[in-house]
């Protein structure tokens, strides 16, 4: 790994907004912020606000609790059970998504937050 590139392994590395409308999201951080934007279908696009990515997952409602917070994990099973034994319940186990893989979790004190890694293979 190069000095210029800091090992990522279970860092904060996406922050993902349920929103009502996609369209409506992406005009109003587009006007407000200039981020720029990539669609993955109809339910889900991926946004850039020059620093970092995130997206927005369409799900019909607001999540007045806040965005969820994804971490990057270097080997996704081995942090799964990391999770587990700290006392984590997982409720999405590890599932595929175009990009790679994830599991959602949430700690101990009811944060939601989840996992991912680049597809198997990679």
């Amino acid at each position: 790994m190069s000095d210029c590139m800091p090992n990522r392994d279970h860092g904060i590395n996406y922050i993902e907004f349920d929103v009502v409308d996609i369209d409506r999201a992406k005009r109003f951080y587009s006007s407000a912020f200039g981020w720029s934007f990539t669609d993955y279908g109809p339910g889900y696009c991926e946004f850039n606000d020059g620093f970092m990515k995130g997206g927005f997952a369409q799900s019909g409602r607001s999540s007045w609790g806040g965005p969820l917070v994804v971490l990057y994990a270097n080997d996704l099973e081995a942090t799964q059970a990391k999770v587990l034994t700290a006392g984590g319940e997982i409720i999405k186990p590890i599932f595929s998504f175009p990009g790679g893989r994830r599991f959602h979790f949430r700690d101990q004190d009811g944060y939601e937050m989840a996992v991912w890694s680049e597809p198997d293979g990679e």
